[in-house]
């Protein structure tokens, strides 16, 4: 029987008013008048206002009852997640050299503060980011005769070599490019500029020198498609994309004069050093640093024919002839395969590229904390003054007998070791008695709990307790919880940065979650005396995924012994493999059928990774939808309105094959059904895995929306397809609705429907030489 929160007295003010008069009659029958202006009656009143305020305060016991037991229970609340983020620092007006900023600079966002994770140089110039986009060939066949004459000599080079033409398109961070397929040359192209404020007065010979041989930190932010994450049994992580970065800048001649043969003027390059994060920044936004040449390193070519430009391998053209006076060099960043060196044709999407990039974390900086004096007592604990506090950001120092010693956090006090060292009993007679004269370096540690702030210290055995008297000092960070999710260009103040510098932040932030509530953590405490935070049975991973911190879980499906990764398997097939399939619970892009992105796939692996057995390979993976097309024919019940009718068939329809639940809380309240009845809390996820799409199922589901007299018929079909009775969805596969309708008498034919279907490549092959496209109009 689940254990009742009990109320200790629910009588309400006038319930005791109405209870004291009732009285007065058989203690005081004299007492007559009753009446709100009698100075009894206003007695009465006023003590049963302080009544109600002292039941109030002892109804709340329970509550507190309630998180005590979540303490003792060693039940943890997840605390806040800092929002993370990518910022690019620009030198505008300063002086033309390169500055170098110290990392943990902060910078705000209104009155949200953040912090740089590293130093960067910051480089005096202005870049502007450019990739070869395919365009249509010219129409008409004196076009066609114009541009084989203009690139004869080329084509003569290598006869076989068609013309494949391009135009020059920036970089937009609103729909991104793959660098597999979008770019005619699989790269993107990075103009680095002379400041528009120092022309004349300087050239780009002179920048070239004051930027020469410094450190270029070239941010990403990639497209975040699905795919899929795992851990191996080794506890190796396997991540989306293999491709890796190449970082290029032109390399002329000596002089800088190319040959007069025409098959020798071809466009080379250097490939400059680069160091890359841990992590894929086509995976995950992060910073490379590339160090840049000497300044003849930095230099163009100087004699290029003006058919030459943007011809082949050499740089895209600039038609804006002010940005080409001011062109220092240009940087070319291709995806290439690991193995081969070639151009890579896996999907590598980006989203936006600039310079002077850092990550930043939201964050506010407490320095030099006075805590609450050490008693001497076990167990001593005391609290920060703001919380949610940074996990892992406390450095804690205590001061006694003149002499001043950091202590470190630990996750856990009972591993910590004695205060001083104790004679040990397995020592056989005569062993060198332990020094206990001073107290062990190793036992002066201290625990965190993020979400409330406090500070918990040893008891002596385990761990040291502060001296009486000793000033305890604390410097930490403390975040702001889903507040530091803001929007792009929300970052532009920094109070410490020089003058004339500029910030900004070119993507939203992200990873800002809030703590989580107590009422939130009792709905966990008895999955939690189950799983212990490890991740064994199908219901731990289940629990355990849909509390990671920094990512909103809608819904976690667990399938046993199955890899992803396997082509043709099925579940209990691949012992030792779980996969998780993962939808989140919002996705702006897809906001009926959410899919989780890169970072959200590697937020819950990184999370699941530790708690799970070592023998366990893990994968998550989020859901590969299937295009469906629904039609349906209505009756509707005479004298009502048939629109409002259509459209609630319609949103029955669209909920019914919805693979999230109605309620949004339905995932984490289920944990009570999950453990007698699975198959019910299978059915308040969403739309069942295995389960196919059958027409005569949603003919049921419209028949019983009010208002509806006859289903005339359902057709459903997949784009491009005929009507079928049922459409299967194994492995991963949930439906999505890409085109429904809902008419009066029979139902549209559903292969009118428009939907969309996996595009097709064009299959043609060949070299190609590529050129650009001149405007007919300037």
């Amino acid at each position: 029987m689940p254990l009742q929160i009990a109320t200790l007295d629910d009588r309400t003010y006038q319930d005791l008013v109405n209870e004291a008069l009732a009285r007065v009659p058989v203690h005081n029958p004299e007492w007559t008048n009753f009446n709100e202006s009698d100075p009894g009656v206003t007695l009465l009143e006023l003590f049963a206002f302080l009544t109600e305020s002292l039941l109030y305060r002892a109804n709340q016991i329970p509550d507190r009852n309630k998180i005590k037991f979540l303490s003792l229970l060693g039940v943890p609340l997840q605390p806040a997640a800092p929002a993370r983020g990518l910022v690019a620092f620009s030198n505008d007006r300063g002086p033309l050299r390169t500055v170098t900023l110290n990392g943990d600079v902060e910078v705000r966002a209104g009155q949200v503060p953040f912090r740089t994770e590293q130093g960067l140089d910051v480089l005096p110039v202005e870049a502007r980011v450019y990739f070869k986009r395919q365009a249509p060939a010219p129409t008409g066949r004196q076009a066609t005769d114009y541009y084989n004459q203009l690139y004869a000599s080329y084509l003569a080079v290598a006869p076989s070599t068609r013309l494949q033409f391009y135009e020059t398109v920036p970089l937009s961070a609103v729909n991104g490019i793959d660098l597999g397929s979008d770019p005619v040359d699989g790269a993107v192209w990075v103009a680095l500029l002379v400041r528009a404020g120092d022309l004349p007065s300087a050239t780009a010979d002179e920048v070239r020198a004051r930027i020469a041989g410094r450190t270029l930190s070239v941010g990403f932010v990639p497209s975040l498609t699905g795919g899929s994450r795992g851990v191996g049994p080794g506890g190796t992580t396997a991540r989306g994309n293999s491709a890796v970065l190449q970082f290029q800048v032109p390399s002329p001649p000596p002089g800088g004069a190319l040959p007069a043969d025409a098959g020798q003027r071809v466009a080379r390059y250097r490939t400059l050093p680069a160091a890359f994060p841990d992590r894929s920044v086509l995976d995950e936004p992060g910073v490379v640093e590339v160090t840049l040449p000497d300044a003849d390193g930095l230099t163009l070519w100087t004699n290029l024919d003006p058919t030459e430009p943007g011809v082949g391998d050499f740089p895209p053209t600039l038609e804006d002839t002010t940005l080409d006076q001011r062109l220092i060099t240009w940087l070319r960043v291709s995806a290439l395969d690991p193995v081969t060196q070639a151009p890579s044709a896996t999907r590598a999407g980006l989203l936006w590229l600039g310079i002077n990039a850092v990550p930043v974390s939201q964050r506010t900086r407490v320095a030099n904390e006075l805590l609450p004096a050490g008693t001497g007592e076990p167990d001593q604990w005391v609290t920060l003054s703001q919380t949610p506090v940074v996990p892992g950001s406390v450095q804690l120092s205590v001061t006694a007998n003149g002499t001043t010693a950091p202590w470190r956090e630990v996750p856990d006090l009972s591993a910590a070791p004695a205060e001083v060292p104790s004679p040990d009993p397995r020592q056989p007679p005569g062993a060198s008695p332990p020094d206990n004269r001073v107290v062990n370096p190793s036992a002066r540690v201290f625990a965190v709990d993020a979400e409330s702030g406090a500070v918990t210290f040893g008891d002596g055995t385990r761990g040291a307790r502060p001296p009486f008297g000793a000033v305890l000092r604390a410097t930490y960070d403390f975040g702001a919880g889903t507040a530091g999710n803001v929007g792009a260009g929300a970052v532009n103040s920094g109070p410490s940065l020089p003058a004339g510098f500029a910030v900004t932040n070119p993507v939203r932030t992200w990873g800002g979650g809030d703590a989580e509530t107590a009422a939130q953590g009792v709905k966990q405490i008895t999955r939690y005396l189950q799983h212990r935070d490890r991740l064994v049975s199908a219901s731990d991973f289940e629990t355990i995924a849909l509390r990671t911190p920094g990512v909103d879980v809608g819904r976690v499906d667990v399938i046993p012994a199955y890899s992803p990764a396997l082509a043709g398997n099925e579940p209990g097939d691949v012992p030792g493999a779980v996969t998780l399939m993962v939808v989140p619970r919002n996705d702006p892009r897809h906001p009926d059928t959410p899919e989780p992105d890169s970072l959200f796939l590697c937020t819950v692996c990184d999370y699941l990774g530790p708690r799970r057995l070592v023998t366990t390979e893990l994968h998550v993976s989020g859901p590969d939808y299937l295009p469906v097309l629904v039609s349906v024919g209505v009756q509707v019940v005479g004298g009502l309105a048939a629109a409002p009718v259509h459209e609630a068939v319609k949103q029955a329809l669209l909920a019914f094959l919805s693979p999230l639940p109605a309620s949004p809380d339905d995932a984490l309240d289920s944990q009570d059904v999950l453990l007698s009845a699975p198959q019910q809390a299978t059915l308040r996820k969403g739309w069942p895995r295995n389960k196919p799409v059958i027409a005569l199922e949603l003919l049921a589901v419209a028949s019983r929306v009010s208002g509806v007299s006859l289903i005339n018929a359902v057709q459903i079909a997949l784009p491009g397809g005929a009507s079928v009775p049922r459409i299967d969805m194994p492995g991963l596969r949930l439906p999505r609705v890409v085109g429904i309708s809902v008419a009066g008498g029979d139902p549209v034919p559903v292969e009118s429907l428009s939907g969309t279907a996996p595009a097709a490549g064009d299959g043609s092959g060949g070299q190609f030489l590529p050129v650009p496209v001149i405007p007919e109009e300037c």
